[in-house]
This record gives C-alpha cells, structure tokens and sequence, in this order.
C-alpha cells in the first residue's frame, strides 16, 4: 500500500540523518518563559537561531493524510469525531467551503476515493483547489507538529521544529502545519512524526503522554508546505546552529520544577 511504503520511508530517512553533538561540558542554556499553555511552560531562547521549546506528550493528528477520514467511522485513520461534526466540519473541506456544509468525498481520480477530503492549516496556496487532497500537508507522510493557538503569536505555520523522543534518544526534524484547539493538551503532531520518533502512530489508539521535546524555530519558514527532503535539511541545520541535543538535554534539565 502507498500508506505503508510512505511511512517506511519517514521511517528509514529520518532517523539516518546524523545528529551533531556538541560537548556537553560547555553548553549553557539560556532561556527565559515565553508563555504557558495548558500548564506546559513554553521557554525561549535568545540564541542564533531564535528558538522555543517545551516539553510535553504526542497525540497523534491523522489531519491532511488522504485516508484521515471515512463515512463511514470505522474505516478511517482517525476517528470522524476529531474532524467535526454535522453543521461544524473544522478539519474538512465541504462543498460551500463553510463548516457547516456537506463534507466532499474524493473522487476515483483522487489518492483516497470514498474518504474524506481532510484538511490542514498550512497548505499549498498556489493550489485554488479545495477539493484537491494533495493541497494539504499529508500527516502520513510529513512530519509534522500542531501548534497550541497561544504558540503561533510567536511562530508560523511552515517554520521548522526539532522534535525529540527523551526516552528512546530519537530525533526528527518537521514543520509546523497545523493549529489544535485552545482548550486540547499541548503536544501534537502526524502520524509520520510519531513513526520517526518510535512512538504508537495510531491515531486513534496511539501517542505519548509526556517525555517529547519541541524545539520550534519562529521565522525559519516560508508559510509553505516543503518536501520531506527541504524539511529534514533545514530543520537539521538550524537544530545544530542551536545547540543540538546536548543543548537540549541542558535546557530541559533546568527547566524541571525544583
């Protein structure tokens, strides 16, 4: 299936592009609280480049991947409810482009026929058409983190971010294309993420309750979705002008409650 040969490739390249260490010894970190946002503590870094980070779970977002959701409940990726419902479709394009119209199914010609047209926040605005599955940023295949609407006064959509597994050390790089609701818990990203990660990808019964750091870069983007190749070559570069994961550890350390 193109679903499990795409997120075998996430799985293969991400992990094989080598992390720079630097000496833990002299790594400082610098930080300040930029905000709080479900009682996780968004931290800032002044450095070059501008950063934030926090530390938190994973909930795994099946929005934008063609098979996302179905009709007919049980046979999508995700649960129907995580898109809306009747007279309130937030992750769905419909017919009138409201969300409160008729959810559009695609076609034989599209990726997914049957299912869904699922949505994303960033997407492909030299794309007009809605209706067009591939205008979105595919959750199965792209790494991606959604943001808490607090974090985008301080980021875009389509900025880099490093993301972190701190219990199994492995690391990918994503981009910030989708926004969750204010009142969800703060930590969230693709299917494709959490495979890199070697975290339970399931939408449904998958994720990771804490122990994910998120370093985000404000302004490294271009408002844009990327290919999966332009993703991991600048979010790499920028993690590592960072500080990269001896940064990282240092930063989280000091950021625990004493």
């Amino acid at each position: 299936m193109k679903y499990g040969l795409a997120i075998l490739l996430v799985s293969t390249l991400l992990p094989s592009v080598p992390q720079t260490s630097h000496p833990v010894s002299h790594e400082t970190c610098e930080k300040s609280k930029l905000f709080v946002a479900r009682n996780v503590v968004i931290w800032s870094s002044p450095s070059s480049p501008r950063a934030f980070f926090y530390k938190a779970g994973l909930a795994v977002d099946a929005d934008g991947a063609y098979r996302a959701y179905h009709p007919n409940d049980r046979f999508g990726l995700d649960s129907l409810n995580h898109a809306g419902h009747e007279g309130n479709w937030w992750a769905l394009v419909t017919e009138d482009e409201k969300t409160s119209g008729r959810p559009v199914v695609q076609l034989e010609s599209d990726p997914a026929p049957g299912f869904y047209v699922s949505t994303t926040a960033l997407y492909d605005r030299d794309n007009p058409r809605a209706r067009d599955p591939h205008r979105y940023v595919d959750a199965a295949t792209i790494p991606y983190v959604v943001l808490h609407p607090k974090a985008l006064n301080y980021a875009r959509l389509g900025d880099f971010a490093t993301v972190v597994n701190l219990q199994n050390g492995k690391i990918s790089e994503a981009i910030v294309a989708d926004e969750s609701a204010a009142n969800l818990p703060v930590g969230e990203g693709s299917i494709a993420l959490a495979q890199a990660l070697g975290i339970d990808s399931n939408p449904r019964t998958g994720g990771k309750d804490r122990d994910v750091a998120y370093v985000i870069y404000p302004d490294s983007g271009n408002r844009r979705p990327r290919e999966l190749k332009e993703i991991v070559i600048n979010a790499k570069q920028l993690f590592d002008a960072w500080g990269g994961l001896d940064k990282l550890n240092v930063c989280m350390a000091r950021a625990e409650p004493r």
